[in-house]
């Protein structure tokens, strides 16, 4: 595998990327509809949503009950919070991935279709907000795959989308990145697998942190 050069700033995912959460986001989401007597989603079209702002993520998936949609949302975050109990662990290596990488010099950042509420419980929850010098989320820049997440990023360190990489396992990831202007890195313990993720020409996907750490 090939070394990734004339990087200065690694953008990740939380997601399916940094934190095991997809199988606890479609339990998630299949108990919200549930709830208000919705037809629940089928796990692929779930799965399909992870990255998108909660908003869009449920508009995409119940686009014929929007009168339910807030109250949708709302349910969401209940049982997210106070009511299902999968795991959300994070993959393996991730902290001394991240931790390597940052003694190698690089910039990291997380750009995310979560609450900053979520994110920011999360990053208090796992002890990584020190790797961290920006995260964006769903509530300070419009719903990925839109590109301003990461033009939010690349402003704050004053470089340009050469500089950057994107690293995610879902296509939504990878069209941001393209949307940017900025290389990405799928990684296949997410949502999408290798071939559905390598349709946008990542510069590399990986199957594990080891691997990621590898590129670089």
């Amino acid at each position: 595998m090939s070394k990734i050069n004339n990087k200065e700033l690694l953008i990740f995912d939380w997601d399916g990327t940094i934190m095991d959460s997809v199988p606890k986001i479609v339990a998630t989401l299949q108990s919200a509809a549930r709830a208000l007597s919705v037809p629940e989603p089928d796990p692929v079209s779930a799965k399909n949503i992870i990255g998108l702002s909660l908003d869009t993520a449920v508009a995409t998936l119940f686009p014929e009950h929007s009168e339910f949609h807030q109250a949708l949302e709302e349910q969401y975050k209940h049982h997210y919070l106070a009511v299902d109990t999968t795991p959300t662990p994070l993959f393996d290596d991730v902290e001394s991935t991240l931790t390597a990488l940052k003694n190698k010099g690089y910039a990291l950042a997380v750009a995310t279709g979560k609450s900053r509420k979520g994110l920011d419980r999360l990053l208090g929850e796992t002890g990584l907000a020190h790797f961290f010098d920006i995260t964006r989320t769903a509530c300070e820049a419009q719903s990925k795959p839109h590109p301003q997440m990461l033009e939010q990023i690349l402003a704050f360190y004053q470089l340009s989308p050469q500089q950057a990489v994107m690293i995610g396992d879902t296509q939504i990831d990878m069209q941001l990145a393209a949307n940017a202007g900025v290389d990405s890195i799928g990684v296949t313990f997410g949502v999408h697998a290798k071939e559905e993720l390598e349709i946008f020409n990542p510069k590399a996907t990986v199957n594990s942190y080891r691997e990621l750490l590898a590129l670089f």
